[in-house]
């Protein structure tokens, strides 16, 4: 007699855990990016898990292949509070810079898991849908599809990399963190213009960028770019933009 298939739903916990709660793939991703915020990567175990679910550690393989299935789902996570409660303008540049700053912060606000996460693809609900929305605001704006798909990934990918940088950079210990910015103010912001003119002159707004993400201006420039791209494209085409 062939073996009984179980339903996805059948293998899953219906019973809650000794904290009291109901297991799902979404508890289970939030307990995760709190251990990630907690122990960093080398913290995030399945052992970990359990213990802080309240769980038998094999539990996690009714929801999830493994840690790596369980980083596929916490980059999704992340791009899907990127979205939370946005809505668009119609107005193409103003709408994918509020997408890009709030999915820099979305990943900011847990560091750990934006360096873990900020280069794998999910597949996805949400990356799904992101890739839809942001190609659809391109190619709605009259971007060819062949800029549109080059633009998209020029936009999604130094969105990520900012992730990953700034992530890295939070995720230093505080005191090393502190030491790394006190260096523009001892060491850059003191010398003398004689041997450095260049950064004599701009001491002041060195330091003053360095206590923040360069991202905002990153992605300003990279957007005002693909304005004038459009601007040229629709000259070709003898029509004029607004």
């Amino acid at each position: 007699m062939a073996k009984q298939m179980v339903s996805e739903s059948a293998r899953r916990r219906r019973r809650p855990t000794k904290q009291g709660a109901v297991l799902s793939e979404k508890l289970i991703v939030d307990t995760a990016l709190r251990l990630l915020r907690h122990h960093g990567s080398a913290g995030l175990s399945v052992r970990r898990l359990g213990v802080a679910l309240g769980a038998d550690p094999s539990t996690l393989y009714r929801y999830f292949d493994g840690i790596d299935d369980l980083t596929l789902a916490i980059a999704d996570e992340l791009i899907g509070r990127s979205f939370h409660g946005w809505e668009p303008t119609g107005d193409w540049w103003r709408d994918l810079h509020s997408l890009g700053i709030r999915s820099h912060a979305a990943y900011l606000d847990h560091p750990q898991a934006a360096v873990l996460s900020a280069s794998r693809v999910s597949g996805r609900t949400s990356e799904k849908s992101a890739v839809e929305t942001i190609l659809g605001i391109l190619r709605e704006a009259g971007f060819p599809d062949g800029a549109a798909v080059r633009l998209y990934r020029a936009y999604v990918d130094q969105m990520l990399a900012f992730a990953a940088l700034d992530g890295a950079e939070l995720a230093l210990p505080d005191a090393v963190r502190e030491s790394d910015r006190q260096l523009w103010r001892s060491s850059y912001a003191q010398l003398p213009a004689e041997t450095h003119p260049h950064i004599a002159a701009t001491a002041d707004l060195l330091v003053d960028l360095s206590e923040r993400s360069a991202y905002p201006n990153a992605l300003e420039l990279l957007l005002d770019g693909a304005r004038a791209v459009l601007h040229r494209l629709d000259s070709t085409r003898g029509t004029t933009t607004p």
